[in-house]
């Protein structure tokens, strides 16, 4: 039901109403108003925002004259005298040819040594910039210093340990191997048997690399991945044996 809206002029309007005075909350007050209200007193500073302080205008007697701004020698002084007397004073004439020079003077310095002394030879340099930076030779690396090593062009001690051990691994698998024989539980290859198994090995990794790059791109189920795991795995083991046989010609296998 909608609410009826009465005219201006009407008769309700005639009977009295009570005035209804709504009462506001108290006005919010902070406590800490008067701390706020001390400190902003205590650091305000004067003319802030009002221009600058009025001062006294200049006096129109104290104008700039010509040359005022010029600096002006310091006046003498009796110490700037003295020294102006001690630097005029004339040296003594040169002695003429007739005059007969003063004997009997003595030195410790060694005029001969001095004479004879091998001059200084400048250290070599070496330019490298183009504005002419300049640093010792001796210190850029140009100069083959190396061949002056007390151990220069000898083997490295890591290098001896490393081709001992090789030395010892294979008396150790030759000895091993000369067992097994003794006992013929193997037997040794020819080459033509060892070509043979060569390239049956490799026939298979064409095989399986025919295979492996015929998989799909992506691999969105568990059996492609599978799939792909076990021909990475065997194809690496081919690259194994391949490289076994290629790099050892003698090859002994079990008999059994």
């Amino acid at each position: 039901m909608s609410e009826v809206v009465h005219p201006p002029e009407s008769v309700y309007n005639l009977i009295p109403r009570e005035e209804v005075h709504t009462q506001k909350p108290p006005r919010y007050m902070s406590k800490h108003r008067p701390t706020v209200v001390l400190e902003k007193k205590s650091t305000k500073d004067a003319m802030r925002t009002m221009g600058p302080a009025k001062v006294e205008a200049p006096s129109p007697d104290k104008y700039l004259k010509k040359h005022s701004k010029e600096p002006k020698l310091p006046e003498m002084t009796q110490c700037l005298k003295e020294f102006r007397t001690t630097c005029t004073v004339k040296k003594p004439p040169v002695p003429a040819r007739t005059d007969i020079p003063p004997m009997g003077i003595h030195t410790k310095r060694d005029f001969i040594k001095t004479a004879t002394a091998v001059p200084m030879k400048p250290q070599p340099v070496c330019v490298d910039t183009s504005k002419g930076h300049k640093q010792l030779l001796e210190n850029s690396g140009l100069l083959p210093k190396y061949i002056k090593k007390k151990h220069y062009g000898e083997v490295p001690d890591y290098l001896l340990q490393r081709n001992e051990e090789e030395q010892r691994a294979q008396e150790e698998y030759d000895n091993f191997v000369r067992e097994q024989r003794e006992k013929g539980a193997m037997k040794h290859l020819s080459d033509e048997e060892r070509q043979t198994i060569l390239e049956g090995l490799k026939k298979n990794w064409d095989q399986l690399h025919r295979e492996y790059q015929g998989l799909s791109l992506v691999t969105d189920t568990i059996s492609k991945k599978f799939h792909k795991e076990r021909l990475e795995v065997a194809m690496k083991q081919l690259e194994s044996d391949i490289g076994h046989f290629e790099r050892f010609k003698t090859i002994y296998i079990p008999t059994n």
